[in-house]
This record gives C-alpha cells, structure tokens and sequence, in this order.
C-alpha cells in the first residue's frame, strides 16, 4: 500500500469499487494527483488518473485522458494487479490496448478477489513489446475489436504466435469481430436472426438520400426502416433509427463521419410493447446470463434502461437469470452452440434478443463487453450467484489453459 493506503495501481475495477464505497471522486482524483505530485514520473498514478477521468463519462476530460494514458506508456507498459490471496496462484498476462473503456476486456473485473495475479501489458502501434516480460503462466488478449485497434490485434498475433505459453482469446478471431463481419458469419445459422450490415461510405449514403441510389445497392437486405451509426461509434453514440430517405438526410446533415454501418431494423418489441435485450456471456463455449434490461425504447443500453427504479423489471430479470439454463440457454441452445464454434473464442459476450419469430436476434459480438459485479447487492441480490458462476467459469477456463503444454 501507498502512503495514502491505496495500492500502488488501482486499475479500472479498483477504482471503479472505491467509487461505490464511498470514496468520491471528488477526494479520489486529488489522492492521486498528489502522488504524482510527489513522484512526477509515477505511471502507475497516471494511468489511474487517466482511467478514472474516463470513469466520469465527462466528454470534456477524454483528450485529457488519453494524453495521460500515453504519457504513463511511454514510460513503462506493463500494470500489475496483484492476486488477493498471496502467493498468486497464476499470472495472466492480458494484452491490452490504449483507449477507454470500451477497448478492452477488463479482465480486473472478472478476477476481483481472486488467487490470480494480473499483469497487463500495453501494446502501441510501432512500439516494440519489452524485451523482458514478467513470469506468467497464460496470456490472454485482453485488445477488443475497433478500427483504431486493428493495427494493435495485428501487432498482438505476431507477438503471440512465438509465445511459449498458451494463449486465449486469438487475435486473429478478434479481428472479425466487425458488426458487418459477425453479420456475415451469422446469417445461415438456423435459428438466428440478424440482418446483414454493410459499412457505407458517406457519399453513397448521400446518394441514397437523395434518391439516386436504391438502399439495396448497399445493403443486400436492406429495406427502410435501417439502423445508422458511424463506423467507430460505441456505447450507442449517434445511433439511430432512419425510417425513410427524409430522415436519413437530416441524420447525415448532423452526425459527422467518413462512413457508417447500416443494418436492417428489426422490430423486437414484446406483446406489451417493451424491448428486452440480453448479455450473454461465452466462457469456453458455455453461456451464461449476465443481465436482462426492458425498456419502453428500442435503443437499450443497461444503464439506461431504469431497472434501479423499477420493481417488476428486477423481477423479470431475476427470472431470467435464475431460470437461465433450463429457459433461455435451452431454448437457444442449438443456435448459441452454431456461434461459439463460428466465433472459436475462448471468452466473449453477446448483446441479443428475441425477434417476434422466437429466432435469437443478435445485435453484437465482443471481447469487450463489460461484465462485472458491481450492481448493489441490497437492490439486485439475485445477481450474486449467476454473476459468482462466471467469474468460477472464467477462473476455470484460465486454470485449464495454464495447465495445457507449453511450447
């Protein structure tokens, strides 16, 4: 522990967990700029000053952020979690990228309070990796899929097709985790709906719009109403539902971008008019439940969808999760298995729901995906137990992995 009792690097759950405490940013981020004070070239401190500016979800305080998070790599590039029990009973070494939260698999929100000590290693386009790594027993490509990390993934597989340990989570799988590109690989799986979407440049998205080019010149099947958003676009930024060329003109009129994903919209509502959209987690080809959010809009983000202020949703999601193996995954069992043998990924999650044909609609896949323990035990107590089987699931999967032959 430091001087001021946190440990020498918080990462993103351990500050995430200090906010919840108690600890209020407020007080948090002088704690740390004062150890930066004392020690100017502390990049552990300039990391975790970097992650909680993100924290904030402040617009104002990403350019910020990410010169702090550059700053802290140039100086070193490896971060070490250290196992809650001593001595670690593995090391990972998870191989991740710059950015914000959406860019990586938080690995430290699945190993909280384990025997597993994590240590992570920073990749930089044209930046070599160290020449002397710190002893682990497994990796674990932590980079998720963007187009600002592709040249990252491309860097990690050269690096990792001459590591001497196992490693999980191929890069070269992560590359074709693109919306249009799981789209692609989807579409003839039985029991599966989701619509193909293509990547548009502007100018043909324009022409669209005026009515110079019909939408099925491209996007195969495409038919108004479509889903919009620009290609780099994450958390549900400029995403929108474009019900003819009308709206599409005012969308491009106000979002800016070289180009944009389109899909099909399909009408996902239940019998009461509410939308309900599932995380499922992957863990060595296993699903488990993560959340359930319903919301009277189609547009369904978890935090957004109001289930703290709901009862009767808590109760849905409650069976949901409870009854998840014998409801859900045994429903969509046959089509959850036809993708993880496409997907040949040791650990991701999926974003779906049901489309009003009982088919499992997916809207994504992703390494990335938060999937964490951090929702108040008092008002969702029925997610301690599933969310408690994935970390074991996860903990397993790594255990297995490290236990494999080594090169």
């Amino acid at each position: 522990m430091d001087d001021d009792g946190l440990p020498p690097y918080i990462g993103f759950a351990g500050l995430w967990r200090l906010e919840l405490s108690g600890l209020e940013i407020a007080r948090l981020g002088p704690m740390l700029e004062a150890r930066l004070a004392r020690d100017p070239g502390n990049a552990d401190a300039m990391m975790d000053i970097a992650t909680l500016s993100i924290l904030t979800l402040n617009p104002e305080n990403r350019a910020a952020a990410f010169a702090m998070q550059a700053r802290a790599l140039e100086i070193k590039q490896v971060f070490r979690i250290p196992a809650a029990r001593q001595p670690p009973a593995l090391r990972v070494l998870a191989i991740a990228s710059p950015g914000d939260m959406t860019a990586i698999t938080h690995l430290d929100c699945l190993l909280e309070g384990s025997d597993v000590e994590l240590l992570v290693l920073y990749a930089r386009p044209g930046a070599d990796f160290p020449s002397a790594l710190p002893g682990h027993d497994v990796v674990f490509v932590a980079a998720g899929e963007s187009p600002d990390n592709r040249p990252v993934l491309e860097q990690i597989a050269r690096f990792v097709r001459t590591s001497a340990k196992p490693v999980l989570n191929s890069p070269e799988r992560i590359l074709l985790l693109s919306r249009d590109s799981v789209a692609r690989m989807l579409r003839s799986v039985p029991g599966v709906a989701m619509p193909l979407t293509a990547g548009v440049a502007r100018r043909e998205l324009e022409r669209v719009a005026r009515g110079e080019l019909p939408l099925g010149s491209v996007l195969e099947d495409g038919a108004f109403p479509v889903i919009v958003r620009p290609l780099d676009s994450q958390g549900g930024k400029d995403l929108d539902r474009l019900e003819g060329p009308a709206e599409l003109v005012a969308y491009l009129a106000r979002v800016e971008g070289d180009a944009f994903f389109v899909s099909r919209f399909v009408d996902y509502s239940g019998p009461d008019g509410f939308y309900r959209k599932y995380r499922v987690v992957l863990v060595g080809g296993r699903p488990y439940a993560c959340h359930m959010a319903i919301s009277e809009r189609w547009m369904i983000h978890y935090v957004n969808a109001d289930m703290d202020a709901s009862a009767w949703k808590r109760a849905e999601e409650a069976g949901f999760m409870e009854g998840f193996d014998s409801g859900f995954a045994r429903k969509h069992a046959r089509a959850l298995s036809a993708i993880d043998s496409l997907l040949g990924l040791d650990y991701y999650a999926i974003d779906c729901a049901e489309a009003r044909s009982g088919e499992l609609l997916v809207f994504e896949a992703d390494t990335a995906m938060l999937v964490h323990a951090m929702d108040p035990a008092d008002l969702y107590p029925y997610k301690q137990a599933p969310m408690r089987r994935i970390f074991e699931a996860f903990r397993a999967l790594l255990g297995s992995a490290a236990k494999k032959k080594t090169r």
